[in-house]
């Protein structure tokens, strides 16, 4: 009976704690939403992009130190990345090898056991920066700035909703095997890394390249952050499971987004706008959080609300819910499809010509 009651306890004091972190994803991404969608910087949406990835890790009162790392990671990055724009335009060739090096290590510092957060928002920084930059330098600052400003809002907000909603002075950090990264830098296998590194590469790199060589980068940033995204997302899975992964996280997000799209055609109101996103993290948020740790899938759906956010972000901002901004919308989500098909097949393709199980 003792043992049975203590079993309970442990239970329910998981649960709790799950269900705490849940309301704080909630929480947070919906007022990071909010504020940015008031002040409506350039490119705004990214800092409850933000905000989400950084509540979604299982993270038991974070010092204020680690925000600070992130801000300052995809600072150095967006900034850095202005050193790629000379060679890229003039010496192409060059600049393509620097950028597929840069973006290499990225994923190779996730894969080696870094945090996938950061890993993801170098990405997104040295994509968008070196896409836009390569069409109008104009256009590059106030993304640079855009960016710098979100990361700044957005690891501000998550900080303020760990302090908002706590984790319970008695739960204790997650162990390694519920985080979602068991290997821990000591003991990662770096020949699996540099494959998983190069996997992720081969899914991105194209992609990125397709919009290098594209005029229309600056209108088409959101579908880069989700194609960046996704190298992290299929780093270290299985052939099966990384093509999962994708489609569930694109159609799952997709469909949140075009529900939420919907009613705010009907009443297109900022309050209702954060209403549906809180609403979205609860949901999600039941499978991304599971016990001390994370769900087995909180990979995926962790991508789906991000899926949800960039589709859906870029059409509000639009302020205008009429045919125009709904063909947006729907091209937009189309482009969002044709880049998780080609993130599926690249990966196969990777597996069969390089198989796991060289790398053991």
């Amino acid at each position: 009976m003792p043992t049975s009651a203590l079993s309970a306890a442990v239970t329910e004091q998981r649960s709790s704690l799950a269900t705490t972190r849940i309301l704080r994803l909630a929480l947070g991404t919906a007022l990071s939403l909010w504020i940015s969608q008031a002040i409506g910087w350039s490119i705004s949406y990214i800092a409850p992009v933000l905000t989400m990835l950084l509540l979604a890790m299982p993270l038991s009162q974070p010092k204020p130190k680690f925000f600070v790392v992130v801000v300052l990671a995809l600072t150095v990055s967006v900034y850095g990345a202005f050193l790629f724009l000379p060679l890229l335009l003039h010496q192409e060739l060059v600049g393509l090898l620097l950028l597929s090096l840069a973006l290499f290590h990225a994923f190779y510092f996730s894969a080696k056991g870094g945090s996938p957060v950061v890993a993801t928002l170098i990405t997104i920084a040295l994509a968008l920066t070196v896409a836009v930059g390569t069409v109008s330098v104009d256009a590059l600052l106030g993304v640079a700035s855009g960016l710098v400003m979100g990361a700044i809002a957005g690891a501000l907000v998550a900080l303020i909703s760990h302090w908002i909603v706590p984790d319970k002075p008695q739960a204790q950090p997650a162990d390694a095997t519920d985080s979602g990264n068991p290997d821990a830098p000591g003991t990662v296998d770096l020949a699996a890394a540099r494959r998983n590194a190069m996997r992720s590469l081969a899914v991105v790199f194209p992609i990125i390249f397709w919009f290098l060589l594209s005029g229309a980068s600056a209108t088409n940033m959101a579908v880069m952050i989700k194609v960046s995204a996704m190298g992290q997302e299929v780093s270290q899975k299985s052939t099966r499971e990384a093509a999962k992964s994708l489609i569930i996280s694109t159609l799952a997000g997709g469909l949140a987004a075009v529900i939420a799209w919907q009613f705010l055609s009907v009443w297109p109101s900022l309050t209702l706008y954060v209403l549906l996103i809180a609403l979205a993290g609860l949901i999600f948020g039941r499978r991304i959080f599971s016990g001390k740790g994370l769900h087995p899938e909180a990979a995926t759906w962790s991508y789906a609300f991000l899926t949800m956010i960039v589709v859906l972000a870029p059409a509000a901002l639009d302020s205008n819910f009429g045919n125009t901004a709904g063909a947006q919308f729907y091209d937009r989500l189309l482009m969002f499809l044709g880049a998780t098909l080609y993130g599926v097949t690249a990966v196969y393709v990777f597996d069969a010509f390089w198989p796991r199980s060289v790398t053991k």
